[in-house]
């Protein structure tokens, strides 16, 4: 039975050009989503690092600035602290309202600092490290935590890079063109085996195809796939947890450390109770 008029050319074609590029299409596909996920997996773990450095920075701030002279400098260096992932977020993320942002956690004239700078995430480092530099500690200490700030300048590196260094354009061009080109020929291939099931055929390799090749496209720039509003948020209620809790944890330890004293005599032995000190 003919499906087609007479006057209506069938066009034929060998399968073995398909069979031939099929191979170099999937590599071509793979290689694709490959790169744009391993540029996902460097984002993801940059600010990864980022996250646990700010932590980690905040909790050694606060054991180590102890004096109560530095209790308002130490506030500030938080706060700068907490801000500092939210300045590389709107770095890195076109359209981000970054005076919006840091409204709540900068005060007027550090973010009127901070916003006509040309570098924000570097202008909060450089307010930290500035402010360190003013505390009352220890060469050792104050060494240690400037140490601490080596993980934010990864974190910007390895941002800018991903940023600035895309996948090719010619290598995507490359990928879509192939694909639009096998799919427009496909039919013609199909069409003595599947008739007019060539139609959904066709549409359901395109869409599967495409679909590989538009997630590649997605993930190509990771961080507006990054939860990165959520992770700065978490950042800020981890340090003011820890801010809540401190007094009372201090508290709660030096209790412990008058009981023991107490329990042990000046010579290191348990001291005897009531009962063993009466005579027998």
């Amino acid at each position: 039975m003919h499906w087609l008029p007479e006057f209506f050319p069938v066009l034929r074609a060998s399968s073995l050009p398909y069979q031939l590029t099929a191979p170099a299409l999937a590599l071509l596909l793979v290689f694709r989503t490959e790169a744009s996920y391993s540029r996902f997996e460097e984002g993801k773990k940059a600010w990864t690092k980022v996250i646990a450095g700010t932590n980690d920075f905040a909790g050694q701030v606060i054991a180590s600035v102890e004096s109560p002279t530095d209790a308002m400098l130490k506030k500030a260096i938080l706060q700068y602290i907490m801000a500092f992932p939210v300045a590389l977020k709107c770095h890195i993320i076109n359209g981000s309202d970054i005076a919006k942002d840091l409204k709540t956690l900068l005060e007027v004239d550090d973010l009127a600092v901070v916003l006509s700078s040309k570098h924000r995430p570097r202008c909060v480092i450089e307010f930290i490290s500035k402010s360190l530099q003013l505390l009352d500690l220890e060469a050792t200490k104050r060494h240690t935590l400037e140490s601490k700030l080596c993980c934010f300048h990864e974190g910007i590196g390895v941002c800018e890079q991903l940023m600035g260094i895309p996948i090719p354009l010619s290598y995507t061009r490359l990928t879509s063109r192939f694909l639009v080109l096998w799919h427009f020929t496909l039919p013609i291939i199909l069409w003595d085996d599947c008739h007019w099931i060539v139609v959904p055929a066709t549409f359901i390799s395109a869409a599967s195809l495409f679909c590989i090749e538009e997630v590649g496209v997605l993930i190509e720039e990771p961080f507006p796939m990054l939860a990165l509003d959520e992770l700065c948020h978490r950042v800020q209620i981890n340090i003011e947890d820890i801010l809540r809790n401190e007094e009372l944890i201090q508290a709660r330890v030096n209790t412990k450390r008058t009981s023991r004293h107490k329990k042990h005599s000046p010579n290191g032995w348990p001291a005897a109770s009531s009962e063993d000190r009466q005579p027998g």
